[in-house]
């Protein structure tokens, strides 16, 4: 009997997580566009945060892994601690929403939105009606897996024994909270020991007394996940982890010493029968309450995260990376748009190395020069790490939209490192130049100033375009390409009149060729970035 229970709970809640993450897989898919934005609302206003803390765990149907996200964007400093405490405020808010829709009878309608979804996700061709199929199937399987949970437990009414037992947690708080936390930290899921707490309120076996302990202690065993998070993460990714730790128990505490009959006297009035319906309505009111108490703290919350983990003189020490984290890959839109803005941030260092390349040239500075090497090493050292996170990230449940963006990064991401190559080159010939003191002619100088500026303004918009995913530069950059060809072209012929009539030093005349030849190839590869714009913005429009 035991076992046959056992393996029928088990069953169930595998159908339930698995449920749950398709359905959330396929809204995530469905909303790429709103989450991809999610960077821009996080601002300074800690009330947006929590707004945008709720959308996103609605969404992905789990606060540890919004709280694992807010760790990752800690980690890779795009997101301020006073930002990340409204975010996890919202998060715990957001994940009353998957106790609040199976705590509803709608088991019924389970094969219909399985059938439903198979139909739809078997016939049609388009993606967004797949990812609908995706939501629906992923509704009904987690519905069909909560139906399992709830007849497996019904033999345990039949044992006395195991009732008193769960009677007895509302008498034992500690003893409560202690279970719900043992409950979340093995799952790692507050979804699912909420689903497991549902099935057995729904057969009578775990009254609203002793529901409670266990529902508020599984408010602190959600913040492990996101605590082993932080594990090896930079010191504001811990302090992130520590403030939802810090604000989950003290909205514990706070329950259970002084609001717990507030909150049975309120949920009971409103469900007089329905203890399903009370334990939902209780973990909602947790948590908006919870958040309406500690939001006016939430400055003391962040500011006692960083008494608890001091701050350090070697802890603002600069990284590779600045926009990505594994953390994020667990929402890919998100993470892809990180990624893009990582893409950014290395083209903008291969255009300072380019700056310096020339401008070191033109002014005759060889400490100008210089910098373009240590530039070039930082260029390679991103194009690993971004290269890296896409395979990972392609690895990942994504819209064919977003795998044609990811398609088209490793391209964009090959250009960009090239151009970086290409700016080292030039510094070697800057190098070469200045410490032979070669001559240069006025002319020469005049035409490889224009040139450049030609070179950098195709660059900086090709960056732009990628940027602001604008067709009309993007089409703008591939004009100046053509131009930047004639002007090569243009230069050699100038070059060799020069030459034949003596105007030029022979020597400065192959760096001249030379400089020119790498300034158009990095034309070519601005043309390369602008075209993957177009391509991916092509694919979306269609």
């Amino acid at each position: 009997m035991a076992i046959e229970i056992a393996l029928g709970v088990l069953g169930g809640l595998g159908l339930f997580l698995y449920g749950m993450n398709l359905m959330g897989e396929g809204l995530q898919k469905a909303a790429g566009e709103k989450l991809k934005r999610i960077i821009e609302l996080l601002t300074s206003n800690r009330f947006m945060g929590v707004l945008v803390g709720m959308f996103v765990t609605a969404i992905i149907q789990s606060s540890s892994a919004t709280t694992v996200m807010v760790v990752g964007f800690v980690n890779a400093g795009i997101m301020r601690l006073t930002q990340a405490i409204g975010v996890i405020m919202g998060a715990n808010i957001g994940t009353t929403v998957t106790a609040q829709l199976v705590s509803f009878e709608l088991t019924e309608l389970a094969p219909i939105a399985v059938g439903l979804g198979m139909i739809i996700y078997l016939f049609s061709t388009k993606q967004k009606n797949k990812q609908l199929a995706e939501i629906l199937i992923g509704f009904g399987i987690l519905f069909i897996g909560m139906d399992f949970m709830k007849n497996a437990v019904k033999p345990l009414r039949e044992f006395p024994a195991f009732r008193h037992m769960l009677v007895g947690f509302g008498d034992k708080t500690i003893l409560g909270i202690f279970m719900g936390f043992a409950m979340t930290v093995i799952l790692q899921s507050s979804s699912a020991a909420m689903g497991i707490l549902l099935a057995l309120s729904s057969e009578g076996l775990l009254p609203l007394a002793s529901a409670l302990p266990i529902l508020y202690g599984q408010n602190i065993g959600t913040c492990i996940t996101a605590i082993l998070s932080s594990i090896g993460a930079s010191k504001n990714a811990k302090r992130a982890a520590v403030m939802h730790m810090t604000f989950n128990i003290i909205g514990t505490l706070l329950f259970a010493i002084i609001l717990n009959n507030p909150t049975i006297s309120i949920v009971t009035k409103l469900n007089p029968d329905d203890v399903t319906r009370q334990i939902a309505n209780a973990h909602t009111l947790f948590n908006v309450l919870n958040v309406v108490i500690l939001f006016p703290f939430a400055s003391l919350i962040v500011k006692l995260a960083v008494k608890l983990i001091p701050e350090t003189e070697d802890e603002y020490n600069d990284k590779v990376t600045k926009y990505l984290d594994d953390r994020i890959l667990e929402t890919p839109s998100i993470a892809l748009a990180n990624t893009v803005r990582e893409s950014l941030h290395m083209g903008n260092v291969a255009r300072k190395s380019l700056e310096n390349s020339m401008n070191g040239f033109f002014n005759w500075s060889k400490e100008e020069v210089e910098k373009t090497f240590e530039k070039e090493k930082k260029v390679n050292e991103l194009q690993r790490e971004i290269i890296d996170y896409l395979i990972q990230l392609s690895n990942r449940a994504i819209s064919v939209e977003n795998r044609e963006i990811v398609d088209g990064l490793f391209n964009t991401v090959s250009d960009i490192e090239r151009v970086g190559d290409h700016a080292d080159n030039i510094a070697e010939l800057a190098i070469e130049a200045i410490e032979k003191d070669i001559p240069f002619s006025d002319e020469g100088i005049k035409e490889l100033k224009i040139m450049f500026d030609k070179v950098m303004t195709a660059y900086k918009c090709s960056l732009k375009a990628m940027k602001n995913k604008d067709i009309d530069l993007a089409f703008n950059v591939i004009k100046m390409e053509e131009q930047i060809d004639i002007m090569e072209k243009s230069c050699r012929k100038s070059h060799i009149y020069r030459l034949n009539n003596s105007l030029c030093n022979p020597e400065s005349g192959i760096i001249f060729l030379d400089m020119i030849s790498n300034m158009e190839r990095i034309g070519d590869h601005s043309s390369n970035i602008a075209r993957a714009v177009i391509d991916t913005q092509t694919v979306k429009q269609t």
